[in-house]
């Protein structure tokens, strides 16, 4: 029998149904805090993330030392780090192809830092998104390979035969992590968690970590020489950026290297991520929240529709001057990219409402949709649909389309299936993300067929997901030092979602802040009175149900954080839901 409804919400203003914790968590979680004298709601936070009384102390402070993988493990990574300390010897000449993204960008700081290091420099190539689209392309990789004794493609080149083939007179190493096929390009080396003859362990890994653990092979190799390597530990608030914009997991060594990259960031040491900061104004300690939402659109930005290099290059600089330079162009081409972003949305938008939203796969396609947006948009759409959605923008006849998913359902591999049937002309990724370039005129049938596979995979079953729920808090209850032993259970994010709390009964006052977002002060009418954030709540029903609520009282759910903005700091809901008592 299914646990009730927690609250009784069966139908909140989004259409879910909250769900606390069932009566075998509840017993779980108070046996834990028996025994560890935690408090109840952060020991059913632990208890759903399966951690047992004994692995607590080890689950609330992972260690790099126990948790970080041997390099050697993952196939191909002798040979590739063979490969690389050949060339620096050597004084060889080095070329770092990279993607566009987060992870493309931090990815390649990460080798030229290093390299920079050892007094070695490399030549950065970034391909243009609209004019060469993603990964290595048969002009960019013969053009350096005439100038190069070993180019090194990271974050991507898995997929990349004929490129590659192309790279005539060099040898090319490939650090990735998206899927690969049945057959690996004819590269010296290509290391990848994610290739099908892996045991997919390490499937959560990111680009930038696969970089980092070749550097890690590459600095014990210099030990054995007597040789002290790079700080690396210096290098992990890449790493930590990378994980969180690239929406990995944050499970096993990818909390670990997160943790340690946020106390790394936190030190302000790296020029090019203290200029972005400044420029993005944040205030506060870095959190996954800032890498993801402020630090990482912003080096995505040069990507999206601008000069695909600025993210890398701001990330590897060293010049003060220079960094403040890169991170005012990135915050000025990442506000031009929300307003072609809201564009593309409400179009996007329009159009799948106009086709239903309740299949297993949400798509829209338009002419002159920029594709450096529409990644962002698919993610919009996910977000309010709780289905897989892609959005392709038609220029020429051809179709760049982007991907995101929901958990439980394998997007990459969906779409890379199509390609292989002939629907798509390229196309791959990872679970969660996806990218794809079509045929105008094969559009419909290639989303009619990628919406089969979805299907049988799950997706579509169902309304929105419910609403999962670590318990019940009253006001007075959310103080800034439960917050601090909540986050000690962090870092948060995707594969390890921050714990919700419920407040019950309250009293609401609400008002509309920015072009569609809510802020809201409530209390349960006993003093304690908290201040409240719901980012977007006007492009759905909660902004309405809560700007001018009058008389009535709410149920209210989401996650608990300190703002510390203008120097003060107080808690914060950051509100995801309501209900109506």
């Amino acid at each position: 029998m299914a646990e009730r409804a927690f609250l009784g919400v069966e139908a909140s203003a989004t259409g879910r149904r909250w769900v606390g914790p069932d009566s075998e968590e509840q017993r779980l979680a108070e046996a834990m805090a028996q025994v560890t004298h935690l408090p109840q709601a952060l020991c059913v936070t632990l208890v759903r993330r399966g951690v047992s009384p004994d692995a607590v102390e080890s689950y609330m402070a992972p260690a790099l030392r126990d948790l970080l993988p041997d390099p050697l493990t993952l196939k191909d990574m002798d040979r590739a780090t063979k490969r690389f300390m050949a060339a620096v010897k050597a004084r060889q000449r080095i070329a770092v192809f990279a993607d566009y993204d987060v992870d493309g960008g931090a990815s390649a700081a990460l080798l030229i830092v290093w390299l920079r290091a050892m007094g070695h420099r490399a030549t950065l190539y970034i391909p243009d998104r609209i004019d060469e689209g993603y990964g290595p392309n048969v002009p960019a990789m013969e053009a350096l390979a005439r100038d190069h004794d070993l180019i090194v493609c990271v974050d991507c080149g898995t997929l990349s035969h004929e490129p590659i083939a192309a790279a005539r007179g060099a040898d090319v190493v490939v650090l990735d992590h998206h899927l690969g096929g049945e057959d690996l390009p004819a590269a010296l080396a290509v290391v990848n968690p994610n290739r099908q003859d892996e045991s997919g362990d390490l499937a959560h890994l990111c680009a930038a970590s696969v970089v980092f653990l070749m550097l890690v092979e590459a600095n014990r190799q210099l030990r054995g020489e007597g040789v002290t390597g790079p700080d690396l530990m210096a290098m992990l608030d890449l790493v930590a950026l990378a994980t969180v914009a690239d929406v990995a997991p944050l499970i096993g060594v990818n909390r670990a290297l997160v943790r340690q990259g946020l106390k790394v960031m936190a030190r302000r040491d790296r020029i090019g991520l203290r200029a972005l900061a400044d420029v993005a104004r944040m205030d506060q300690a870095p959190n996954t929240y800032a890498l993801g939402f402020l630090l990482g659109p912003r080096v995505n930005a040069g990507g999206r529709i601008g000069a695909a290099d600025l993210g890398a290059r701001l990330l590897a600089c060293e010049d003060a001057s220079e960094a403040a330079a890169l991170a005012e162009r990135l915050d000025m081409l990442n506000s031009e990219r929300r307003d072609i972003e809201a564009a593309v949305r409400a179009a996007a938008l329009a159009q799948a409402e106009e086709r239903g939203l309740d299949g297993p796969l949400v798509w829209a396609a338009g002419a002159g949709w920029h594709p450096g947006v529409v990644g962002i948009v698919a993610a919009r759409l996910k977000e309010a649909t709780g289905r897989p959605a892609v959005v392709i923008g038609v220029e020429d006849g051809i179709g760049k389309g982007s991907g995101r998913s929901i958990a439980g359902v394998d997007l990459g591999a969906a779409i890379h299936r199509v390609a292989a049937e002939g629907l798509l002309l390229r196309g791959g990724g990872h679970k969660m993300a996806a990218g794809l370039t079509v045929e105008e005129a094969q559009i419909p049938a290639a989303m009619a067929r990628l919406a089969e596979l979805l299907a049988r995979q799950g997706a579509g079953l169902g309304g929105p997901a419910d609403l999962r729920l670590e318990g019940l808090l009253m006001p007075s209850a959310a103080t800034p030092a439960f917050i601090e032993q909540i986050e000690a259970a962090g870092p948060f994010g995707a594969g390890s979602p921050a714990p919700r709390f419920a407040f019950a009964d309250q009293q609401v006052t609400g008002r509309r802040v920015g072009d569609s977002h809510l802020r809201i002060s409530f209390g349960d009418g006993m003093g304690a009175k908290i201040d409240g954030i719901a980012f977007g709540a006007f492009d759905g029903p909660l902004g309405p149900m809560l700007e001018n609520p009058g008389a009535a009282r709410f149920h209210l759910a989401g996650r608990l954080e300190i703002n510390s903005f203008g120097g003060r700091s107080k808690v914060q809901l950051r509100l995801e839901d309501a209900a109506r008592v």
